[in-house]
């Protein structure tokens, strides 16, 4: 049975009441085993809880509870999902820790797969690391959405590209995911001349017959960092690929509004800005089920940014200076952002910074480290108030990539740093104070 240590207790909930402490021992609830959060998280969606609970001394404890339904108990875990993560057995030709540099920390180089944390944080998971029993899971506890890693409906593409030769079926599972009732929403990471042209016609044929049950796909490009030693070669895209994806995509697009009424298919950001295109409007995005993705991300900012924009009126004019820092990619974008502000009277510039962590070929924002930051700022700031985005912190810390803290960048720099969402009012809210 697995046993699951108490880290801490939330202050005032149930379990503090109890005088459960941090190092007790959750034993099961209900009379369960208590394998994961999942599991977790269904014994307690309870009125009346058996919690079984053994104290550092060794004796145990059963707790009868009675609460709402939606009430959680306050324990806080070692872990997020209580269990271990699962870790990818792919060797995919295109995975992006296989290409970090020497030294980095454990925790980033850690490659996982776990369907729970698909389910529970929106991650791609690829269903090659799940047992038939974890599959059944899945099913049975209705993990709904689930996002996965397709990348390719043709089998023997998708084995080429995970290199596991237990990487076909994914059409058959997903069948039987949305027979069950699942959401799914699929992303296809695309290397040229691999999966993309008839094989891309393929999937996204294939996919989109199971919609609404695969409710949505994304074309994203492969990233590819300068250490790529012994690996797979493999090319990124350039303007003339990305137009041709953009085309495919558009026809799709075009053919499946008008059979199924969505647009099923979306390509991510970045190869609008390789193509030098216009992003697509708002509406185009139909709620943005892959926004987190990169997926429209630049629309959903355009518009909270102009909505909100048109709203402040005038600004009166302020001593303080700001200097906006993003990626290569976005950088024109933003900066057109930007420009209206300072039309409003705002001093106000944009720095885009160039990715030497990484390589020159990853130009998103929350690719950036704080020690790039810090090296291409150093000298150059004039008093400037820094203003990252959030996506550039590691969620939940104050911390960049390489652990470089916002406090050691406004140390180095001698600024202030404020941070914003990746939000276009917030980011007006955050320099105008309104």
């Amino acid at each position: 049975m697995a046993y699951h240590k108490i880290k801490d207790v939330v202050k005032d909930s149930i379990a503090d009441e109890l005088g459960i402490k941090s190092g007790d021992t959750l034993v099961s609830i209900n009379g369960s085993e208590i394998i994961d959060l999942i599991d977790y998280k269904f014994q307690i969606a309870n009125e009346h809880i058996d919690l079984l609970i053994k104290k550092e001394n060794g004796e145990e404890y059963i707790y009868d509870i009675e609460k709402d339904y939606d009430e959680d108990l306050g324990l806080v875990f070692e872990t997020g999902i209580i269990d271990k993560l699962k870790h990818c057995r792919n060797k995919c030709v295109f995975c992006f820790v296989d290409q970090l540099p020497k030294n980095v920390r454990k925790t980033l180089a850690f490659k996982d797969d776990d369907y729970r944390l698909s389910f529970l944080q929106g991650n791609f998971v690829t269903l090659t690391n799940v047992s038939d029993s974890e599959f059944s899971r899945i099913i049975k506890y209705r993990m709904s959405p689930i996002y996965l890693s397709v990348h390719a409906t043709d089998d023997n593409v998708r084995k080429e590209l995970m290199r596991n030769p237990h990487a076909d079926g994914i059409l058959n599972k997903i069948k039987e995911l949305t027979e069950n009732k699942i959401e799914v929403h699929c992303q296809i990471v695309l290397c040229p001349g691999l999966n993309d042209g008839s094989i891309l016609d393929k999937t996204i044929d294939d996919l989109s017959k199971l919609y609404p049950g695969v409710k949505s796909a994304a074309a994203v490009p492969v990233g590819l960092t300068d250490h790529r030693e012994g690996l797979f070669k493999l090319d990124s895209y350039d303007k003339e690929g990305a137009e041709k994806v953009l085309s495919q995509i558009s026809m799709w697009q075009k053919k499946l509004k008008k059979e199924k009424g969505t647009s099923f298919i979306f390509a991510a950001d970045e190869f609008y800005v390789l193509a030098n295109k216009d992003i697509p409007d708002y509406n185009s995005y139909e709620g943005f089920p892959q926004i987190e993705n990169g997926v429209g991300l630049m629309a959903m900012f355009k518009k909270q940014f102009e909505d909100y924009y048109k709203k402040i009126g005038n600004i009166k004019p302020s001593k303080k200076t700001y200097c906006v820092i993003t990626g290569v990619s976005a950088y024109k974008f933003i900066k057109d952002h930007v420009d209206m502000l300072v039309k409003k009277g705002i001093n106000i510039k944009v720095v885009p910074i160039i990715n030497n962590f990484f390589g020159h070929k990853i130009t998103v924002a929350g690719l950036i480290t704080g020690r790039d930051i810090i090296t291409q700022l150093k000298g150059k700031l004039n008093g400037e108030i820094l203003v990252i985005p959030d996506s550039m912190i590691k969620e939940g810390t104050d911390s960049f990539l390489d652990d470089v803290t916002i406090d050691d960048i406004e140390k180095e720099l001698n600024t202030k740093v404020l941070v914003s969402e990746v939000n276009g009012k917030n980011f007006i809210q955050k320099i105008t104070g309104r």
